[in-house]
């Protein structure tokens, strides 16, 4: 069975109510716990364990389950300090900040998200209540490796500089990572929306943005990586109210598009090759190719055979007509688009949409 974790937010919740302690109590701790925003309690060791003359400090070494975060292992630190009133809740080293409008944060914020911060504010609102303390704290959240770390995620591109965000939403890190991924394509959406852009590129994956570079000669550092949640991300375009948008993906992902298939995780269906089957027989080919396009491994390999028996171009009508159809449906109709889907091997296989959309989105990433 799968392993659960716990979040950056509730390791950090857990420190800075140990530190509380410390600072109040005089005494170092050795467990500390806190109830999640999913209602389950969490109780760990507290490491690193530090009393200074108007300070306490400690850490939580942060356990990420079976799910493959980064962080997992880090040490997160609270600093706590007394204040005259009111609960400060601030970033230090390896925690980035904000740069770019749209974020959880504003700029200039230490990049510590809203749910975190609330736990943090009530774990230690719980030590001072308990304790009768009348006055307030400081709270300096740090994990030093997340310099280093920040490096090897989106962050930089996303508008948080010098360090990593501290996240979580239930406090509990589920070992999938689906949701993650979900939820970094709307920030990076929110992100964009934010900068008053009308438009946006979305890809499935490196290939799609590396041809997007070479075919359009334009920055495609801006592009939103979809991965397989295609249908997702056209939802939060539409809703988050952007004008348009160009789809741009291997043949491998995005022919799925002609049978509906708006998650294209080969876990959720493939249909690859029962598509491509399907339009080359209604478009004349023999059973012979029939045959041996269902029995193709690649894409390119059963596009090479819809070339050598004539039906490549109005088998590529038919899906493209379809990919217009389904993408159309998810829309609502709403909002304007344009596709291309091509293949290493055979270049451009087919796109639609609206051309003059097109344009106005090339322009925007210029």
């Amino acid at each position: 069975m799968a392993k659960s974790g716990i979040t950056t937010g509730t390791c950090a919740a857990i420190a800075a109510k140990a530190a509380a302690r410390m600072l109040i109590g005089g005494n170092s701790v050795k467990t500390e716990y806190v109830i999640t925003p999913s209602g389950k309690r969490v109780e760990v060791e507290i490491l690193e364990a530090k009393i200074g003359a108007d300070y306490a400090e400690c850490a939580v070494r942060k356990y990420s389950g079976d799910d493959p975060d980064i962080t997992n292992g880090v040490l997160v630190y609270a600093r706590v300090s007394y204040e005259k009133s009111g609960i400060i809740i601030e970033g230090g080293t390896g925690i980035g900040r904000v740069t770019k409008p749209g974020l959880d944060q504003p700029v200039g914020a230490a990049a510590i998200n809203s749910v975190p911060r609330r736990m943090i504010k009530d774990a230690v609102s719980d030590v001072l209540d308990r304790y009768g303390a009348d006055c307030g704290a400081k709270v300096v959240i740090s994990i030093p490796e997340g310099v280093e770390l920040a490096k090897k995620t989106f962050n930089p591109r996303l508008g948080i500089e010098g360090g990593i965000s501290v996240l979580g939403t239930s406090g509990i890190v589920e070992p999938m990572s689906t949701k993650a991924i979900i939820d970094t394509i709307e920030v990076e959406l929110n992100v964009r929306r934010a900068a008053m852009k009308d438009y946006v590129i979305i890809t499935p994956g490196n290939y799609g943005r590396d041809y997007v570079s070479e075919k359009f000669g334009i920055d495609i550092e801006e592009a939103i990586k979809c991965s397989n949640y295609i249908g997702d991300t056209i939802d939060f375009i539409a809703d988050k109210g952007f004008k348009g948008f160009m789809l741009i993906g291997h043949a491998g992902k995005l022919i799925k598009l002609a049978a509906g298939i708006m998650n294209t995780h080969s876990s959720i269906a493939d249909g690859r090759m029962e598509i491509l089957c399907t339009h080359a027989a209604l478009c004349g080919a023999p059973l012979e190719a029939l045959n041996r396009i269902m029995e193709s491994v690649t894409t390119d390999d059963a596009i090479s055979i819809l070339k050598e028996y004539d039906v490549f171009e109005p088998a590529m009508r038919r899906i493209r007509d379809k990919i217009d159809f389904y993408i159309n449906k998810r829309c609502g109709g709403n909002i304007e688009y344009a596709f291309l889907i091509f293949s290493n091997t055979h270049g451009d296989l087919c796109c639609g949409g609206n051309d003059k959309m097109l344009n106005k989105l090339m322009e925007e990433y210029k």
